[in-house]
């Protein structure tokens, strides 16, 4: 009888042990999320991020002193990567009216809302159009690199997600700083906007914000640490 008391009274004590500190976590991120080939649909009508074909945005600003444009487009065209069939959105960036980066973005939409980031093909041309540099190009699925998410479904203040997980080339990462802003572009005012704010392991000296406008999206950035460059949203067409 001792035998056993002294035997329960040993398992207790390792059962006490081995057993896991449960401890409060935070709200897991929608870029843990399992991405499944079943789960996403056609169309990305996100109300902070919404991609509708034949859009184009039209940005204007300054970059270190330089007046900088940026023309972000919507296609009509669908790539498929890592077995998901993404939006193609192309951006043209010029610096005093030359061209000077030109980029193809991935985007695609879950059931739940979440707008991913599958990757992106870049290219830095010099004052003549050449390609001088492809640093940054990404895709899902190669050399380790993973989706990212670019805009939650149901964002929450400090929130903290991956945009870009391409290890060694591009790790931008964006906080959810507020959801009641309220700003005035050429293009519009606006209230009840998403503020967010992007680091990168990679600069990590600089800060950017930038401020998302119900069934409209992006429409103001600013680099706050690291840099003097402003973007306001000009101008939005629809073909």
């Amino acid at each position: 009888m001792k035998a056993s008391l002294l035997s329960i009274s040993l398992f207790l004590i390792l059962i006490a042990v081995a057993a896991p500190t449960i401890e409060a976590r935070p709200r897991r991120s929608a870029a843990t999320q399992k991405v499944n080939r079943v789960s996403f649909v056609n169309q990305i009508n996100n109300p902070f991020f919404p991609l509708a074909p034949g859009t184009t945005f039209l940005y204007q600003g300054t970059k270190d002193g330089v007046p900088s444009s940026d023309q972000f487009t919507v296609t009509h065209q669908a790539k498929k990567i890592a077995g998901v069939t993404c939006t193609v959105v192309t951006d043209l960036a010029y610096e005093n009216g030359i061209l000077v980066e030109r980029t193809t973005d991935y985007f695609a939409q879950d059931v739940q809302g979440n707008v991913w980031y599958f990757g992106e093909d870049t290219a830095e041309l010099d004052a003549n159009g050449n390609v001088i540099s492809t640093e940054g190009t990404w895709r899902a699925g190669v050399n380790g690199a993973q989706q990212g998410i670019i805009m939650e479904a149901q964002p929450r203040v400090e929130d903290r997600y991956n945009q870009e997980n391409a290890p060694g080339v591009a790790q931008d990462m964006a906080r959810v700083a507020g959801l009641s802003k309220s700003t005035c572009v050429p293009y519009g005012c606006f209230d009840d906007m998403l503020l967010t704010r992007e680091t990168s392991p990679f600069d990590p000296g600089t800060v950017e914000e930038k401020l998302y406008a119900i069934g409209v999206g992006f429409v103001r950035g600013e680099v706050l640490k690291g840099g003097n460059e402003v973007t306001e949203l000009m101008n939005v067409t629809k073909q």
